[in-house]
């Protein structure tokens, strides 16, 4: 049972990320993920040590984003 969580981090000069960590490696490719979510959001990210960094606030977008991709509701946390 996995616990995705997704939250806000702000950068230098007030940049904002949105990070995605809690999601199993061995059964999801986090690159091919990555590149989803940045076709689908129009934005630059990157996936490093097990979490997706994107750029700019996509918080909410990113939760339905997944649901719709095949991940259970219950297991997405947004903070």
């Amino acid at each position: 049972q996995q616990k995705i969580v997704v939250k806000i981090e702000k950068r230098k000069f007030g940049k904002k990320y949105t990070v995605i960590s809690g999601i199993d490696q061995k059964e999801i490719n986090l690159k091919e993920l990555t590149k989803k979510l940045k076709e689908r959001l129009a934005c630059g990210g990157t996936a490093k040590g097990g979490t997706i960094e994107l750029q700019g606030d996509h918080k909410h977008q990113v939760r339905d984003i997944l649901i719709s991709m095949g991940f259970a509701p219950e297991t997405i946390i947004v903070k």
